[in-house]
C-alpha cells in the first residue's frame, strides 16, 4: 500500500500544498515563498529519502511567521496521513549530525502523543538574510502537534546559525526516515497497547 499523502491548507494568511511519499528516493521540488525554508525542506527530503513537493504562498510581506507555522501544520498532517495506522513502522528514530563546527541531535517517537523538547540556544536577534532563526522552533511545534510526534531536538554546540539549523533539519530528516521505516518483524504496531 503506497504511503503517500497530499495536504492542501488554505487560510486568509497562507495557501499551501504538500505532497509526501515516505518510500521515495529523496526527490524534491520546493517553493514555499521563504527561501531559507526551501533550503531546509530540501534537507528533510534528501536526508530522509522522501519524495516531497511543497508549494506555498503566504503573507510574507508582513513576516514569515504565518507561512512557516502553516508549513509545519501541513507537513505534520501529510506525515500523519501517509503513515495511516502506523502498522509495521519502527516508530522511533534518532540521528546525530555534524555540520562543520556544529553538532545537532534529533530523537523522535511517532507515538501519537505530541510533545516537543527544543534545547537549541541560538544567538539572540540574529537573522539569516531575512529569516528569523527562532521560527524553526515554531515549525517543529506545528509538525509535532499535527503529526502526533514526540520530538527532542538538541543542539550540543555550534557557532554559525545557518550550520546549527541545517544540522538540525538534516538530523530531523534522518531520524524521520528511521522512524517511518518498515520492519518485517513488526506485526501490527510497535506498542504493547496494540494501537498508537
Amino acid at each position: 500500500m503506497p504511503r503517500k499523502a497530499t495536504i492542501e491548507r488554505k487560510t486568509k494568511e497562507t495557501n499551501i500544498k504538500i505532497t509526501l511519499d515516505l518510500d521515495g528516493t529523496g526527490v524534491y521540488k520546493i517553493d514555499c515563498g521563504v527561501p531559507f525554508m526551501d533550503h531546509m525542506f530540501s534537507h528533510i527530503a534528501k536526508h530522509g529519502f522522501f519524495d516531497l513537493t511543497v508549494k506555498a504562498k503566504g503573507d510574507t510581506h508582513i513576516d514569515d511567521h504565518h507561512t512557516v507555522e502553516d508549513l509545519g501544520i501541513a507537513f505534520g498532517q501529510a506525515l500523519k496521513k501517509a503513515l495511516g495506522e502506523s502498522r509495521g513502522i519502527r516508530r522511533y528514530g534518532e540521528a546525530t549530525v555534524p555540520m562543520d563546527e556544529t553538532l545537532a541531535q534529533v530523537v523522535m517517537d511517532l507515538s501519537g502523543r505530541p510533545f516537543l523538547v527544543y534545547q537549541v540556544d541560538l544567538p539572540k536577534k540574529y537573522k539569516l538574510k531575512d529569516f528569523d532563526p527562532g521560527l524553526a522552533e515554531d515549525f517543529f511545534q506545528s509538525v509535532v502537534n499535527h503529526a502526533g510526534m514526540n520530538l527532542h531536538v538538541n543542539l550540543f554546540y555550534g557557532r554559525d546559525v545557518h550550520h546549527m539549523l541545517e544540522g538540525i533539519f538534516k538530523a530531523f530528516g534522518r531520524a524521520l526516515d528511521q522512524a517511518t521505516s518498515m520492519d518485517p518483524r513488526i506485526k501490527g504496531v510497535l506498542s504493547t497497547k496494540g494501537k498508537i
